[in-house]
C-alpha cells in the first residue's frame, strides 16, 4: 500500500510543481518569451561596455542617447537629445518586452528610427536588458 500511496503522491507532485512555478513566474504571467525572462546584469555589462558604448554612455548624450534610467522611460523622453521624429512620437515605456523587440530589429519595432544596430543573441539581448534595468533602478 505505501508503494501505491508514495507514486501517488509523487505523481501530484511532479504535475503540481510545474504548475505552481509557471504561476510564481512574473515574466511567464506577463506574457514574456524565454528571452526575456532571466538576465544577469554582470555580463549585460560586460556586453554593453563592449557593444553599445560607441554610440551610448549610462549618464551622457552621445550619438545615441543617455541610458541610465532608460528601463521605465517613455521612448524619445530625454529633452536634451535629438530623436528621430518616429522614435520621439513612437510611444512606448521601454520595458522588458519592448527593449527585446528593440534591440532585436528596432526597424520593425519602430520604422525611421536612427539606430542601426542588432542584438541577434537572446542571451546577450536578455543580459544587456537585466543590466539596463539594474542601471534603471528598477
Amino acid at each position: 500500500m505505501t508503494t501505491v500511496r508514495t507514486a501517488s503522491i509523487c505523481f501530484v507532485l511532479v504535475g503540481l510543481v510545474p504548475l505552481v512555478l509557471g504561476r510564481l513566474h512574473p515574466f511567464r504571467d506577463a506574457g514574456l518569451d524565454a528571452s526575456v525572462q532571466v538576465g544577469d546584469p554582470s555580463r549585460g555589462r560586460l556586453a554593453f561596455e563592449k557593444r553599445c558604448t560607441g554610440c551610448h554612455s549610462l549618464t551622457d548624450n552621445h550619438e545615441g542617447p543617455r541610458l541610465r534610467g532608460v528601463y521605465g522611460r517613455d521612448s524619445g523622453s530625454v529633452s536634451d537629445y535629438a530623436y528621430s521624429p518616429s522614435l520621439k512620437n513612437a510611444g512606448i515605456v521601454w520595458d522588458a518586452r519592448s527593449l527585446d523587440k528593440w534591440l532585436t530589429d528596432p526597424d520593425a519595432l519602430i520604422p525611421g528610427n536612427n539606430m542601426d544596430f542588432q542584438v541577434a543573441e537572446p542571451v546577450e539581448r536578455r543580459d544587456l536588458i537585466a543590466f539596463l534595468r539594474q542601471s534603471s533602478s528598477k
